[in-house]
């Protein structure tokens, strides 16, 4: 019962925040949050375009989302694979083992920073 009470309500948080970003345009709208670390600094995080991405991809325009952040399409299928294996955690141990294994987060961080490096060298 409260398995399935915590799915329902992640599940309308989803519902609400992808309407939300279906509806507002974080370009254009005071709503969202600015990227403390750009105001400060002027450099982008890694984060940075997330937003407008999501925005863009709620719209179909995958062209786009890929511009505002390239880093996207990558997190958002490991978070799935993550809270997945997370979900399964006790039924297929070795699946959540593997994805937790040291090298790979690891090898996640390191993809992070390279990102964060390159879209600040090259504008991205």
């Amino acid at each position: 019962m409260r398995r399935t009470m915590i799915i329902i309500l992640v599940v309308a948080a989803l519902l609400v925040f992808g309407f939300i970003y279906y509806a507002l345009d974080p370009s254009a709208s005071s709503a969202f949050p600015q990227c403390t670390f750009l105001t400060l600094t002027g450099y982008k995080c890694p984060g940075c375009g997330s937003q407008r991405a999501i925005h863009a991809l709620l719209h179909g325009d995958v062209v786009d989302a890929f511009k505002y952040n390239a880093m996207l399409f990558i997190a958002i299928p490991w978070i799935g694979l993550c809270v997945y294996a997370e979900s399964r955690r006790t039924r297929n141990p070795r699946q959540y083992a593997r994805l937790n294994a040291p090298l790979l987060i690891w090898l996640f961080l390191a993809m992070v920073l390279i990102w964060w490096v390159l879209r600040n060298i090259f504008g991205w």
